[in-house]
């Protein structure tokens, strides 16, 4: 927690990062091939409501927002531990995240099974 008793806004970035990789990066995942390039193009987190420790842990829900040629945009709710659903999200954000050949320096085209993958993972 910051001097305001809010959740420091480095943390939610670090806190969102660790909700995400389990999601695209875990061995087997079509997804994993990003652990070799991929790179954070943009991230918007917009706080709505406030989190304590005693909210821990946190309940984040994810889904791939929109899939383009080389990139995708990651949203996410967070919310207090044991939060209904339905309980507005004290986090509104989003990451775009695009692939990224090292090699090359350049960014890269999304393989069909990486498409694939992140179209499962679309709302609704």
């Amino acid at each position: 927690m910051d001097a305001f008793q809010h959740i420091n806004h480095a943390r939610m970035v670090t806190l969102l990062e660790e909700a995400r990789v389990p999601l695209l990066f875990e061995e087997g995942l079509p997804t994993a091939t990003l652990r070799d390039g991929a790179v954070i193009a943009d991230l918007h987190v917009r706080y709505r409501g406030q989190l304590r420790h005693d909210d821990s842990p946190l309940d984040v829900l994810m889904w791939v927002e929109q899939i383009r040629a080389v990139d995708f945009t990651l949203a996410y709710e967070v919310r207090p531990g044991g939060a209904a659903a339905s309980t507005p999200p004290s986090i509104v954000a989003s990451t775009q995240i695009a692939a990224f050949d090292i090699s090359t320096q350049r960014l890269r085209r999304l393989a069909e099974s990486e498409r694939g993958y992140l179209e499962q993972l679309k709302r609704g």
